[in-house]
């Protein structure tokens, strides 16, 4: 790999794609914990944190980044990271009273976000050189 690549910069794509992939992850797992007899709390918890970082990601897209605005770009970082912090606080909430249904949502709620993550940066590098 050439580290040309990863030092081009490159516009940010957009939110729509990445988001209907992780979206459609969870949209299969259904039917698969249905037949598997899975306990569907597991899938419903999964969905919720997903759905919910989601808007709260959507929340900080508003913010205006850039050197020209520093303030706004730190609200951001934080954002993200309390992001991450809050699913998995509410994991860890869950896990106490009943760890199987905490480890089948954090699986899921993994994978939606590692295939989220994925298609993102593929339609980053994707993209056309600034």
């Amino acid at each position: 790999m050439s580290t040309g690549l990863l030092r081009t910069p490159r516009p940010l794509p957009g939110r729509l794609v990445p988001v209907v992939s992780g979206a459609a992850i969870l949209a299969l797992a259904l039917p698969i914990y249905l037949i598997a007899g899975w306990r569907i709390a597991g899938w419903g918890l999964a969905a919720m944190l997903w759905v919910a970082s989601e808007l709260f990601g959507l929340l900080l897209a508003r913010f205006r980044l850039g050197m020209g605005n520093l303030a706004a770009s730190g609200v951001v970082a934080f954002g993200m990271m309390f992001r991450a912090v809050a699913v998995m606080v509410v994991v860890i909430a869950v896990a106490v009273s009943d760890a199987r249904l905490a480890l089948s949502a954090a699986l899921l709620y993994a994978l939606a976000y590692t295939f989220e993550l994925g298609v993102s940066l593929v339609s980053y590098f994707s993209g056309p050189a600034r």
